[in-house]
């Protein structure tokens, strides 16, 4: 590829041509197969979700958040009143469609438009709803609802040390783009963060990929996935770590 120069004969970055900064993303609900986003709303969501979580009697999902658990139910209302009104980030109720019980949180945040930038996070999925098709199903929306918007990047950032959230991303279709070393600190602990990322151009096939892997023929009778969306999106990734 030519490397663009500038008149001073320095490299520069190629020209986004034909590209209008997204607009926020809406508070919509969105419809899947399995699962439905719907903004966060205390009084609808709240105790489902909080005894949703109260099944994780140990409480890991929370080890990796800035926050929780919550001992009771007031405590973790008092929470989503807060969450609730903000626009960045913003979160989303995760329900399943076959109980429709809100099941997980999802958020976006770090929302740039001008940059085309968005990221995803506070993701909190109760044991009713890990390693199911709902699952990947919210993430799938969450990115395409992204992308169609006209972001041009999406992002992850995890702890560098929460091993289910890295694999996780990179399931997904999101490349490895680093740790960024000491870069917050949360519960009185250092965070190391690790960044990942999806572009817009590779859209395209890992929007093919979970449309695929989500098809009803993907799963067999006993509900056992007949092909694994990590080998549909591994040649996606650019870099893993």
């Amino acid at each position: 590829m030519t490397q663009s120069l500038n008149p001073l004969g320095l490299p520069i970055g190629e020209p986004v041509v034909d590209w209008m900064p997204p607009q926020l993303p809406s508070r919509v609900a969105v419809d899947g197969r399995y699962c439905r986003l719907e903004p966060i709303d205390p009084k609808r969501h709240g105790s489902d979700l909080y005894h949703a979580y109260a099944t994780d009697t140990e409480g890991r999902i929370w080890t990796y958040l800035p926050y929780g658990p919550f001992a009771t139910l007031d405590d973790y209302q008092e929470w989503l009143e807060t969450v609730s009104r903000a626009q960045d980030p913003l979160f989303h109720a995760i329900l399943d469609l076959e109980s429709g019980r809100a099941v997980g949180v999802a958020s976006y945040l770090r929302i740039q438009p001008d940059h085309g930038s968005i990221e995803v996070g506070h993701i909190n999925f109760a044991p009713p709803m890990q390693r199911r098709p709902a699952a990947t199903e919210a993430m799938y929306l969450l990115m395409k609802r992204a992308f169609e918007a006209g972001y041009r990047r999406y992002e992850w950032k995890c702890d560098a040390l929460n091993q289910r959230s890295r694999a996780a991303a990179q399931r997904l279709g999101l490349s490895f783009e680093g740790v960024f070393r000491q870069a917050t600190v949360y519960k009185g602990r250092n965070r190391d963060t690790a960044w990942y990322a999806a572009i817009d151009s590779e859209w395209p096939a890992l929007s093919q990929a979970f449309e695929r892997w989500l098809n009803p023929a993907n799963f067999a009778a006993d509900g056992q996935q007949r092909a694994r969306l990590s080998e549909m999106t591994s040649p996606i990734l650019v870099a893993r770590g």
